[in-house]
């Protein structure tokens, strides 16, 4: 089929996330005489990909064989709707270039990868990428106190693009002159292979030496044990670094821990701040939740928005993929999201490997403080009862996918005075060693069950 060969070809000449993102979810509908029809998720999608990539597309029509074939995205074209443009846009391309002042260089920025929703106001601040962040907008800012390279590693889905995306939106948008490169490394090394092939390695470096202000390169790690490209790119750091310019590199590990590196491409990339970004933490990961929740119309409550926060953890894209579920399986469902369709999805999404119930441990509990289920679920607020009570309502927390309101149930108590609970216990976990070792004698045995 054409269109999976137009893929396979796209792809050799994308960065992956860029093609996973809005080229795999085209699909092909109809070749209608001079039309190519591709079908799209939605109206904002199919103008986001006309604009990027239809030339692309219809370069690889031509390369097989649909000479003159119009590429298609999201509805089709009757011919009565095609209408040929007048004489005289003929000349609009004779003065739509835009004039220059002798000495200033032509702008050659690339910006047709870059992400529009991936921008500092999208990007959702915590004690896990508040660095990285900042870091960032000193680079925009040229207030030169990263010094001249900003390193920064994570694992996969945790911002490293997105920070990246929002350096290139900041930039264009305050300084719209600026020479700005955006890519990844293996479109560096694939450039540069194609400029040895071609001859053309002195454009090559006058591109990336002298006619760039701010370099931002993703993925660092894929330049594993290529070390002419290595070579290359660190002549082009030298370069920029020496005359003042600003570099960005991402990458999945730290420069000291990437394997294959020529050491003084290593050091170069260490020459100035190195950050990482970590998984977010729970109030981070509760506000991401909160803020896509309202991008995609979707009404959550507070126990949802509790239970998607403790059970999809690490990769941010896992949360944006359960909310996708939760918008699709809601909408054929009449538009009501219930606790057990967020399980579902979860389950789906992340998997839950844990079939335990606050109940059970409860019932744990009761036999480690030889204290009834009976006295846990009182009122009383003797020493006795409340301490095992809170460790249980801890543990529950810790190791079912129960919300806290449900937690709440099994003790009958409300979803307040298991958060309570919880607080009060891990205050003690860090002061009290003791009670530490206690936990994870406990916890050892919630995972026998």
């Amino acid at each position: 089929m054409v269109w999976n060969t137009i893929k396979e070809n796209l792809k050799t000449t994308m960065a992956d996330n860029i093609f996973q993102l809005w080229i795999e979810p085209l699909e092909f509908e109809q070749l209608k005489g001079d039309q190519f029809v591709l079908r799209s998720p939605d109206r904002y999608f199919s103008a986001y990909v006309k604009q990027n990539f239809s030339a692309s597309i219809e370069k690889q029509l031509v390369e097989n064989g649909l000479e003159q074939t119009q590429v298609v995205i999201g509805e089709v074209i009757t011919p009565k709707a095609k209408v040929k443009p007048p004489a005289t846009k003929k000349k609009k391309p004779a003065v739509s270039r835009q004039m220059r002042l002798p000495n200033v260089p032509l702008n050659t920025s690339k910006s047709r990868n870059l992400h529009p929703r991936y921008t500092f106001d999208q990007f959702m601040v915590g004690d896990s990428n508040i660095l990285a962040e900042s870091a960032c907008r000193s680079v925009v800012a040229e207030d030169g106190l990263v010094g001249p390279c900003l390193y920064i590693n994570s694992g996969t889905g945790l911002g490293k693009s997105h920070l990246t995306h929002a350096v290139a939106h900041k930039v264009f948008s305050e300084s719209p002159m600026t020479r700005l490169h955006y890519l990844t490394a293996k479109q560096f090394a694939s450039e540069m292979v194609r400029g040895i092939q071609t001859k053309t390695m002195d454009d090559f470096k006058r591109k990336y030496q002298d006619n760039c202000d701010i370099l931002l390169v993703e993925d660092i790690h894929a330049l594993t044990g290529k070390k002419k490209t290595q070579e290359e790119l660190n002549d082009v750091l030298d370069m920029l670094i020496n005359s003042g310019k600003r570099v960005i590199l991402t990458a999945n590990s730290s420069p000291r821990d990437l394997v294959g590196i020529d050491n003084e491409f290593r050091s170069r990339m260490s020459s100035g701040l190195v950050t990482s970004i970590k998984a977010p933490d729970i109030k981070t990961r509760s506000r991401i939740i909160e803020q896509k929740a309202v991008q995609k119309q979707l009404g959550l409550n507070e126990d949802i928005v509790d239970f998607l926060a403790h059970h999809i953890k690490g990769d941010v894209r896992k949360i944006e993929s359960a909310l996708v579920a939760l918008r699709a399986k809601a909408q054929l469902t009449g538009g009501h999201i219930d606790m057990d369709l967020v399980r579902e999805v979860v389950s789906n999404v992340v998997g839950i490997g844990q079939a335990l119930s606050a109940s059970m441990i409860c019932d744990l509990v009761s036999t480690q403080f030889n204290v009834s289920v009976k006295d846990l679920q009182s009122k009383s607020r003797k020493r006795i009862v409340t301490v095992p009570r809170q460790i249980a309502m801890y543990l529950s927390r810790k190791f079912t996918e129960e919300s806290l309101a449900e937690i709440g149930k099994a003790f009958n108590r409300d979803h307040s005075t298991v958060l309570h609970s919880i607080k009060v216990v891990s205050n003690k976990l860090v002061s009290d060693t003791s009670v530490n070792a206690q936990l994870e004698i406990l916890s050892d045995k919630v995972h026998q069950l």
